[in-house]
């Protein structure tokens, strides 16, 4: 098996192009095959060393390697014309010398296909006007001519597909200025790099017909089809920007974990055949076969893919979380390195904090409270806990200052005496605890309260909590 993945340089790695990245690859690894990659960048007004370089870099970042590649499609440009030439003289391609604005017109005037008012001009001509011209030196695109009948193929995803070829233009392969069309550039390399299977979204499709066509004319083997749904927004429609819709490589930014991507990717169109959903790299690899590619559309849920990446963060090594969590925290004033030394320390915080973490974004603000020393105090939270009845917040706080004096300072030792002073103040726990965590982290919602004093320890447990209660009188 040899599959391939073509982006075309002239914008980033967006989802539709990594999903399918990702099948290919997949397949290819799980039938022991080779992965090609081929940057089709004849489009020269569009194509940028800068876009090459992204979609390198975000296919290396989803940890999709290629065998085989980068090849530059541009490189192939005299196979390509010498491919179009031969079909030219074995008389399954035609000369059109013909304008084609007046083609155009004339074809919509009489309801026909571009292409068959060229195929009726070059006839009028006859070959050998046609050979004068083309020895005299004019311009002239090379066009194949669709044989009458029906192109049919096999489709992995949609089964056996029937085109009638009354409705396929005769497509132009060369262009007038010798340069070639997408079509046979595609079928040309391919052929050339031994291509078995082509695994792409429906918006290509449309185009298959038409290179069934020419592997057949030109005697290439033919790839084996697959087509999958494209991925849909939240709204059922065409996933674009307005849905958020980003390079790939964006999402390392937001704290996305390649291996949650890439399990993300696999699921948009393919099932592994039972109800799992969280998958190491190793298990799609195992499970991935094009018998299980789906013919529903699938829908980019953000939501999923913020739950799958907590899961894939929870299974994360420790020292490479804590790495990302440094390289954010790095640029707070009050942040304490030192903390991350003590690996038996920073194992309990992260056993802690993974559960709640649903990106890196989200661990480092996780971790935050405990690895600086300046707290960022949530507005909604001090008005709810301290703000709304600052009095009694501030005798909240002392009690549990007395009440923890002198204490073990263990999870268990700290929650008896904060349920015993609470019971003692005719309040429930909750109403103490609220306040001490603003005062602790600065946030409405943080892991268990007594994981966090335990955390921190005694002495910045207690400096934090007088600071707060010394906040709360100066508002």
């Amino acid at each position: 098996m040899r599959l391939r993945f073509a982006p075309s340089p002239t914008g980033y790695l967006h989802v539709g192009g990594a999903r399918t990245a990702v099948f290919n690859w997949l397949i290819a690894r799980n039938g022991g095959g080779t992965f090609v990659l081929r940057v089709e960048d004849t489009d020269r007004a569009r194509s940028s060393d800068e876009h090459t370089q992204v979609i390198l870099d975000g296919l290396t970042w989803l940890g999709v390697d290629w065998d085989e590649g980068p090849f530059f499609q541009s490189e192939g440009v005299e196979r390509h014309r010498a491919d179009a030439y031969r079909l030219l003289e074995e008389g399954k391609a035609y000369r059109d010398f013909s304008d084609s604005e007046a083609v155009r017109a004339e074809a919509q005037e009489r309801g026909m296909h571009p292409s068959r008012v060229a195929r009726e001009k070059m006839q009028e001509l006859g070959a050998e006007e046609t050979e004068r011209r083309a020895e005299a030196g004019e311009p002239f695109a090379i066009r194949l001519l669709v044989p009458d009948g029906e192109t049919v193929f096999h489709d992995l995803v949609h089964g056996e597909m029937h085109f009638g070829n009354e409705d396929i233009d005769d497509l132009v392969i060369l262009r007038s200025d010798g340069t070639p069309t997408y079509n046979l550039a595609v079928v040309s390399d391919d052929a050339e790099m031994r291509i078995t299977h082509v695994l792409r979204g429906d918006d290509h499709l449309s185009n298959t017909p038409k290179q069934v066509l020419l592997y057949r004319a030109l005697g290439y083997s033919e790839p084996v089809f697959a087509h999958v749904p494209l991925i849909l927004g939240a709204d059922g429609k065409k996933l674009s920007k307005r849905h958020g819709a980003t390079a790939v490589g964006d999402y390392s930014k937001e704290g996305i974990l390649p291996e949650a991507m890439m399990n993300f990717l696999a699921l948009l169109g393919w099932s592994p055949g039972d109800d799992r959903e969280f998958m190491t790299r190793d298990e799609l690899i195992e499970a991935f076969s094009t018998d299980r590619l789906l013919k529903s559309a699938s829908v980019f849920d953000t939501d999923k893919l913020a739950w799958l990446n907590g899961r894939h963060l929870a299974e994360h090594p420790d020292a490479e979380l804590v790495a990302h969590v440094r390289g954010i925290l790095d640029e707070e004033e009050s942040f304490r390195p030192e903390l991350l030394g003590d690996t038996e320390w920073i194992g309990e915080l992260l056993e802690v904090i993974k559960p709640r973490a649903r990106t890196l974004d989200d661990l480092a603000d996780q971790a935050r409270p405990f690895l600086c020393d300046e707290l960022h105090f949530e507005s909604k939270a001090v008005a709810k806990h301290w703000e709304k009845d600052p009095t009694s917040a501030i005798d909240r706080l002392d009690a549990l200052l007395d009440a923890f004096d002198g204490i073990s300072w263990t999870r268990e030792d700290l929650e008896t005496a904060l349920r015993t002073r609470a019971a003692a103040m005719d309040v429930s726990a909750g109403k103490l605890i609220h306040p001490l965590r603003v005062s602790l982290t600065g946030n409405m919602a943080s892991p268990g309260i007594f994981d966090v004093l335990a955390l921190l320890g005694r002495e910045r447990s207690r400096n934090r909590m007088e600071d707060g209660v010394e906040r709360i009188r100066r508002r």
